[in-house]
C-alpha cells in the first residue's frame, strides 16, 4: 500500500492535478483525495463508461484489452488506468498546448 500512496503524492503533486480516486473492481472508492459527494459522482460515472469501453474494445478484438481511457472536455480531462482489482482515476485541468 505504501507504493500506491507514493503513486498518489506524486500525481497529486503534478501541474494540473485536482484529484485521484481509487475504486476497486465493484466501483467502489477506495482511496480518494476530492470530497466524498464528488468521489462519489465521478467513481460511478466512470465505473460504468469504462466497462462498456472495456466491452466495446473486446467486442472489436477478443483478443485485446483497455488498458487506459482519457476524456478530454473543455473544463476537465480524465484519465482513467484500470486494473484487475483497482482502478485509477486522475481528474485535471487540461494543458493549455492542446488549446
Amino acid at each position: 500500500m505504501a507504493e500506491v500512496e507514493e503513486t498518489i503524492k506524486r500525481l497529486q503533486a503534478s501541474k494540473g492535478v485536482e484529484g485521484i480516486i481509487i475504486i476497486n473492481h465493484e466501483g467502489i472508492p477506495i482511496r480518494t483525495t476530492f470530497p466524498n459527494e464528488v468521489t462519489v459522482h465521478y467513481a460511478s460515472l466512470v465505473h460504468q463508461l469504462t466497462a462498456k469501453a472495456k466491452s466495446t474494445v473486446r467486442d472489436i478484438d477478443n483478443t485485446n484489452d483497455l488498458t487506459f481511457l482519457r476524456i478530454r472536455s473543455k473544463k476537465h480531462e480524465i484519465m482513467v488506468s484500470p486494473d484487475k482489482e483497482f482502478t485509477m482515476i486522475v481528474v485535471q485541468k487540461p494543458s493549455d498546448h492542446c488549446n
